[in-house]
């Protein structure tokens, strides 16, 4: 665990953090200054944060040009019938137009109720919780219990909508979910650091498919599903490395899987050269 300690940290001192704002959903909240408009447009870009950059990208970057210079203004005063004209058109993968209208719906009936986001998350964290499970579970309940017949013309939540909203009662990694939390909690790097009274070790590692590959191949999870469970295992064992911001490690890991250093399983061929063989 030491040498791997060794070798995560000089990845992470390496780490170009600008260079990958250019590759990352998170280029688009720092585009904002006001931390309400940080929040949603960061909720917005990470819920959709699936499947090929450039497709997902091109969908935020419609929906959040709709909205104008301040996302929170325009949420807060959404109407589907008056405003729901300017998105016509945009859907991604299985998220359909009006899915996404529904989740800007949502979005805007929890800024009338909590005034902010991070209201509607601590209205679940507890200051003792150990993870941020109880209180990312409450925050997408929530959101779901929104009446949305004002879009669909009934009050129903369609597969695609749910898509968009999944959560650790379903046994849900929850990346797209951890790494809204991430940007939000964490105040280094390139995360923003804006909701203030939430211990960066109560964070889950945002679990993707290359993070899932490395961390079994280098004995961080024994789980084969990639779950919550699975994402909690892996924050545990990250935490005997770094106690107070396991996170950190988020990106060095990322880029080995996403780069295809690391296949996730041992190989003669593939393992012979890799740094982390031995650790």
């Amino acid at each position: 665990m030491r040498n791997l300690k060794s070798i995560l940290d000089r990845f992470y001192g390496e780490y170009d953090f600008k260079e990958r704002l250019r590759h990352d959903p998170i280029e688009f909240p720092h585009r904002y200054k006001n931390p309400r408009d940080i929040e949603v447009s960061a909720f917005i870009a990470s819920s959709l944060a699936y499947g090929k950059v450039g497709l997902f990208k091109s969908a935020v970057e419609r929906i959040l040009s709709g909205m104008g210079a301040h996302p929170s203004v325009f949420l807060l005063e959404f109407r589907p019938e008056k405003h729901g004209r300017l998105f016509e058109g945009i859907k991604y993968r299985f998220n359909e137009n009006e899915d996404l209208l529904a989740l800007m719906f949502m979005l805007h009936k929890a800024l009338i109720r909590h005034t902010s986001l991070e209201t509607l998350f601590k209205k679940y964290h507890r200051p003792d919780s150990l993870t941020v499970e109880e209180g990312l579970s409450g925050f997408i309940a929530s959101l779901l219990k929104t009446n949305t017949a004002r879009i669909y013309g009934k009050d129903i939540k369609p597969a695609g909508l749910r898509q968009l909203l999944p959560s650790p009662l379903n046994g849900s990694p929850c990346k797209r979910g951890n790494l809204f939390l991430r940007w939000m909690v964490r105040d280094r790097d390139i995360d923003f650091g804006i909701w203030e009274g939430i211990p960066k070790n109560r964070l889950i590692i945002p679990l993707d498919t290359h993070i899932a590959r490395i961390s079994r191949c280098l004995g961080l999870t024994g789980r084969k599903s990639q779950d919550w469970k699975a994402a909690v295992e892996i924050t545990e064992s990250l935490k005997r490395i770094d106690p107070e911001d396991p996170l950190k490690y988020d990106f060095a890991l990322c880029h080995q899987g996403i780069s295809g250093i690391c296949r996730g399983k041992k190989e003669i061929v593939g393992c012979d050269g890799c740094c982390l063989k031995n650790c």
